[in-house]
């Protein structure tokens, strides 16, 4: 996994995208309550750990002089057959426009390559514009639509695709937005560690 660190004349921090551990449940399930409204419960976390086709993925601040981490963002895929099906994708709202939510998608793209997947899919509100614009600069297109597919809002969700994963040029391409990421994040004091 990626990880960043804070550059040395600024506060010592490190950025880590890492396996979910779990013991890191509870605090996701907060996090979920604060991005998303409380989209998923405990036992919806402990059944995403829990299943082999489930790939759950914490997004960690570290402060490198005394070790303290805070969870600060989450991303989650199923694999189901060639398709990675993409279920979760939060950065708490203190932290966000810094770019490191284009930093887990890429991180969770880049895993779904590394297990073979060649598409992508994914359902997000039709009103979140920001998400929209992040999935299409991945190359994401609408392909539907679900009607009411939120219940507690009984707005409609997006379906958005992305063929070719195991392509060549989207490979060059995640390897390009990487760069950028890494720019965007160096810019804001992080240095690539990993």
């Amino acid at each position: 996994m990626m990880q960043y660190r804070a550059n040395q004349n600024m506060v010592k921090k490190s950025l880590i995208f890492k396996p979910t551990d779990l013991e890191e449940l509870p605090a996701l399930v907060e996090l979920d309550r604060r991005c998303l409204g409380g989209m998923w419960t405990l036992s919806g976390y402990q059944q995403e750990f829990d299943h082999s086709h489930s790939h759950l993925f914490t997004l960690m601040l570290k402060n490198r002089e005394n070790d303290q981490q805070i969870i600060i963002g989450a991303g989650a895929f199923w694999q189901i057959l060639e398709e990675s099906h993409l279920t979760l994708l939060m950065v708490h709202p203190d932290y966000r426009g810094k770019g490191l939510g284009s930093f887990s998608l890429q991180q969770l793209l880049a895993q779904a390559i590394q297990q073979r997947l060649a598409r992508a899919t994914l359902e997000v509100k039709a009103s979140n514009q920001v998400a929209i614009a992040l999935y299409q600069k991945y190359g994401f297109q609408v392909a539907g639509t679900r009607k009411g597919y939120y219940q507690e809002t009984g707005e409609d969700a997006l379906i958005l695709w992305k063929n070719g994963l195991d392509s060549d040029a989207f490979q060059q391409q995640l390897v390009t937005h990487q760069l950028s990421i890494q720019a965007k994040l160096e810019q804001q004091g992080f240095e690539s560690i990993g």
